[in-house]
């Protein structure tokens, strides 16, 4: 899956891509953040991308990234979430 670093505005709730961002891939984004990361909405308004979400660093820096959701994102949840308890 992709992602993109995002801009967003909690006010106004516009989102826009970050000047000058990457492609990444997302399951890399989720590693680098330790995977301290949660979906805030969906996204409609900017084509190829379906969700935002907030990561926070090491410092509780939060940062935003817009990213295209497919099934393997359903997938790592669900196995996440079986391992948080304790079943594989």
């Amino acid at each position: 899956m992709k992602a993109i670093q995002a801009e967003y505005n909690e006010a106004s709730k516009a989102i826009s891509i970050k000047k000058d961002a990457e492609i990444e891939d997302w399951f890399s984004v989720c590693r680098r953040f330790n995977d301290d990361v949660s979906r805030i909405c969906d996204v409609t308004d900017i084509e190829e991308y379906t969700g935002l979400f907030e990561c926070f660093d090491d410092e509780n820096n939060k940062y935003h990234y817009l990213v295209r959701e497919d099934k393997a994102l359903y997938r790592m949840k669900r196995r996440h979430f079986y391992d948080n308890l304790g079943l594989e």
